[in-house]
Parts: structure tokens; sequence; C-alpha cells
């Protein structure tokens, strides 16, 4: 199965979870997504991760991974639900 993988920019702002599954939808072939999140700081990684279990207990998407690396948090799943 082919996966696209999809660096979002440091000027892109993900403050809520609707923004950070539309940028999951871009960065998906059919329902696989990996994307790489720059961050500026822990805390802003922090908050992705939040973000994403929030999707998840929603049913929305299923986390195969997630890696909080230096300056950047590496996402890869599968989008269960997207509504346009």
């Amino acid at each position: 199965m082919a996966k696209m993988k999809l660096i979002v920019g440091k000027g892109d702002s993900l403050m809520n979870k609707d923004k950070l599954l539309k940028k999951f939808q871009s960065a998906s072939r059919r329902n696989f997504f990996s994307i790489e999140v720059p961050t500026a700081t822990k805390e802003d990684g922090n908050k992705i991760e939040e973000l994403v279990a929030e999707l998840e207990r929603e049913g929305k998407i299923k986390l195969r991974e997630c890696v909080q690396r230096e300056y950047s948090v590496y996402l890869h799943g599968i989008i269960k639900y997207a509504s346009e």
C-alpha cells in the first residue's frame, strides 16, 4: 500500500483538531496518512498529541505511530471517518 508523507510548514497553525484532521486528509493516500509536524517547543508537541488523542477517541482516526522528535512530531495512522 502506498503512503504519502507530508511535512507541515512551521507557519501552519494547528490550534484545533479540525485543522489537524484536514492536514491528515491532505497527507493521506486512500485512508493512510503519514505526517511530520514541526514544533518549536515541547509544549507544542504535547498539544499535538492531545489533539490526536481526541481524534482517536472520537473514532475519526486510528494512530499507528507517534514519535516526538527534537523539533517535530511524526504521526502515522489511518483515517477512519473523514467528512468533507
